[in-house]
């Protein structure tokens, strides 16, 4: 399994609140359907917004190679996303990582 973490901030005059209530109640509902091989979705929310970083988003994928189909099919113009993402996000200190998770 492959997991991305996404560090999202909200796009300036957003307050937490209005910011948690966006992500939750438009944007996922449009990640979710757009498909495309995502198997988890999470969001973490930072209540004190330390470093400038408001969430950090889990996603979970079956390997690389369905990662970046989805990642490709997420940012084609037809999807939306994008045009969404500037509705709440600022998407300037936005960071993604491919991790390798270890638990103990």
């Amino acid at each position: 399994m492959l997991k991305v973490l996404a560090f999202l901030a909200r796009k300036p005059g957003l307050t937490m609140d209005e910011f948690v209530d966006y992500y939750e109640n438009h944007h996922v509902p449009l990640i979710v359907s757009q498909g495309h091989g995502l198997l988890g979705y999470k969001r973490n929310y930072i209540r004190d917004g330390a470093d400038g970083v408001d969430v950090v988003s889990e996603f979970y994928f079956a390997n690389e190679g369905s990662y970046r189909s989805w990642a490709a099919a997420m940012y084609s113009p037809e999807t939306g996303v994008a045009d969404d993402e500037a509705n709440f996000l600022d998407r300037s200190k936005t960071r993604s990582y491919v991790v390798e998770e270890h638990t103990s």
